[in-house]
């Protein structure tokens, strides 16, 4: 068995059926639309259809088992007595099916999530690597004429130096928000001209081997108004203060509270309604969570993002966004592009 499988059999109390695909792409490898894994002391399962039976039964350190389309279903009759379940994936209609089919189901939450927290060294390397593409294609972004182009056609553009540069899809649809629309944290891109005098939020990640990255920047097209300049002072102090607390040991809120101290003392509070930032891996967003409510507590090798923003209704928006990779000492910053405000025409 491989290290994930060895480390989750630590943690079971029975035998678990994985049905979350990052879960299972972790666990094993496997990439389906319709999969699941069951993970018992002596073995490990892989249960899907024709459609992947020839990628499933390449699969190192796993039983495959065919199954009929309907694979929870089919799956039922391949199992018998007690099993854990991931509450938080599979649904209502999927457990009947197994219960009807004689299985005593137990619900579990966050036994693979918490572990997929913690990243080896593998894992970080093709993090760094996702990262290190995205960095390159801020730089020739930056480089490109902003004015008189739409963000939809930025987005796109955006995007396809992702691919261009080696990003094997997006690890999320590109954000480029100009203007009002950037005071929308998950703004749409329009139609929308982009014009002098404004901000621009572009929140940009790449995917490579299967592991993602993620990075916001906020340009300006010319001189701002002093209420977005001294916005963009705020924010970038409040995410250098987020840093500075993303330190293994320290409670995850505690580090959302150093940034956001910043921003409430500089009257900006009710501007900031989001959390600090939020783990990185296989998804885009998982644990930890960097946020006021959140009840973890960061610790080496966690990857999170640390991304503060201020959003003025109907004058513009503001993110700074570095991916970090949590140690004992300094966070290793893996979002390389500057961070001061930068000009483009």
């Amino acid at each position: 068995m491989n290290a994930h499988v060895e480390k989750l059999l630590e943690r079971l109390e029975e035998p678990l059926i994985v049905t979350t695909p990052a879960n299972v792409r972790y666990l094993t490898g496997f990439v389906s639309s319709n999969v699941s894994v069951v993970v018992e002391p002596e073995r490990v399962r892989l249960f899907t259809d024709f459609r992947y039976a020839a990628s499933a039964r390449a699969v190192p350190d796993v039983e495959f088992v065919e199954t009929r389309r309907d694979a929870i279903t089919h799956m039922a009759e391949f199992l018998s007595g007690r099993f854990g379940f991931e509450s938080t994936h599979l649904t209502y209609r999927e457990y009947e099916q197994l219960r009807d089919g004689g299985l005593d189901l137990v619900p579990r939450e966050s036994l693979v999530e918490g572990l997929r927290a913690v990243k080896d060294e593998d894992e970080l390397d093709k993090i760094r690597r996702a990262a290190a593409i995205t960095d390159r294609a801020y730089e020739r972004m930056a480089e490109e004429r902003f004015v008189g182009r739409t963000e939809r056609e930025l987005a796109w553009r955006m995007t396809l130096l992702l691919h261009e540069l080696g990003a094997h899809e997006e690890a999320f649809e590109t954000i480029v928000a100009a203007g009002a629309n950037g005071a929308k944290p998950h703004a749409d891109p329009g139609d929308h001209v982009i014009e002098q005098g404004t901000t621009i939020v572009v929140d940009a990640g790449a995917v490579l081997d299967g592991y993602c990255s993620d990075c916001t920047r906020t340009f300006a097209t010319g001189e701002l108004p002093d209420e977005l300049q001294h916005a963009y002072d705020v924010c970038l102090e409040a995410q250098r203060r987020g840093l500075e607390a993303a330190r293994s040991g320290v409670e995850a809120k505690q580090t959302d509270a150093a940034a956001r101290a910043v921003i409430d003392e500089a009257g900006f509070g009710e501007n900031f309604g989001h959390g600090l930032g939020h783990g990185v891996g296989i998804d885009v967003h998982e644990a930890p969570r960097v946020a006021a409510s959140s009840t973890d507590s960061l610790v080496a090798n966690n990857v999170v993002t640390i991304e503060p923003g201020i959003y003025l209704e109907g004058k513009g928006g503001i993110r700074i966004e570095d991916l970090v990779i949590v140690t004992d000492g300094e966070p290793e910053i893996l979002s390389s592009f500057p961070k001061e405000l930068m000009t483009v025409s």
